[in-house]
């Protein structure tokens, strides 16, 4: 038999139970209770013609087709990101480099983040034109200054005694920054890098408005048709991405966490109360006195020879 680990267990639960509740209010809003409009996003496009079989009509849908694009802009504008981020995080920490370097890296992370990531849209839109890659180039620069700031941080938090020790046996920069930073911060590394997919995911429904690609473009045009329904509809497919994206990163966290097993919440923790350890029950002859350090049945044995 197959054992499935605490942390996978949580997440097999976690999606099956927030699919079940969309798939469920989807049916009573399709027609069964309220005839809802707004579930029209997520039915075929007329043109081009689907060609997926009856159970996968719905990936046809505008629907399906900005959210996966979405999802690729921020998979894509992470990983270009998170290479480009981390030669400037390494550069301006000050732990690892002088301060004639480690200002002007710090300076350009500060002038990638100054602007947020739908103002890059808008300078890239103009630059490249409309399309999705006018949004990977721009949510990789914002990625750029938001995750260098938070490398750079996590580098120079790191323990000084590996530093020390790679500085003493005469090591360059590089060497140190390769063989040593990296894999003593690694663990917060790969954690930051998957937050901040998180965050591109959600930045990227935002970006399409300008053009930029992804769901949001549909949203935008769905607004200038005052079709308020529909909009509502890819709000709410968007927070179920986002959740379960959510749920996903934590199962990913998990791998890279020091978190204890005892304090990882349990769904059986949302509906019933904790359960209390039973009080822990010492024998009196196993408790060892603090001042003589004998355990207390030995000593009442040696000061009452006669009842031995």
């Amino acid at each position: 038999m197959i054992r499935i680990d605490r942390e996978l267990r949580e997440l097999l639960v976690s999606v099956t139970v927030l699919t079940l509740g969309f798939w469920i209010t989807l049916v009573l809003t399709s027609g069964l209770v309220w005839d809802w409009d707004g579930w029209r996003v997520i039915e075929p496009q007329s043109y081009p013609p689907c060609e997926a079989n009856m159970f996968l009509q719905f990936t046809c849908s505008t629907a399906w087709i900005g959210m996966v694009e979405t999802i690729k802009i921020a998979i894509l504008a992470t990983f270009f990101g998170m290479i480009l981020s981390l030669p400037m995080g390494l550069l301006s920490s000050r732990n690892l480099f002088p301060q004639y370097i480690t200002y002007p890296s710090r300076a350009v992370v500060s002038a990638c983040r100054s602007l947020p990531s739908l103002i890059w849209a808008i300078i890239f839109v103009i630059i490249v034109g409309l399309g999705p890659t006018a949004g990977i180039l721009a949510m990789t620069i914002y990625t750029v200054g938001y995750l260098g700031k938070m490398q750079y941080e996590a580098i120079e938090g790191m323990n000084s005694a590996p530093l020390e020790a790679a500085n003493a046996m005469g090591l360059t920069k590089a060497e140190v920054s390769f063989w040593v930073v990296i894999p003593e911060t690694a663990n917060h590394l790969i954690a930051q890098m998957i937050f901040m997919f998180e965050y591109n995911v959600r930045s990227g429904t935002v970006i399409g408005i300008v053009g930029a690609g992804g769901i949001g473009y549909y949203i935008n045009l769905y607004l200038k048709f005052l079709q308020y329904e529909r909009v509502a509809a890819y709000l709410l497919i968007i927070f179920l991405v986002v959740l379960l994206i959510d749920l996903v990163s934590i199962y990913l966290r998990s791998f890279f966490t020091d978190e204890s097993e005892n304090t990882k919440p349990t769904w059986s923790g949302v509906f019933l109360p904790p359960k209390d350890d039973p009080p822990e029950v010492v024998n009196i002859r196993d408790r060892i006195d603090p001042v003589t350090g004998v355990k207390m049945g030995e000593d009442n044995q040696a000061s009452n020879p006669q009842q031995s």
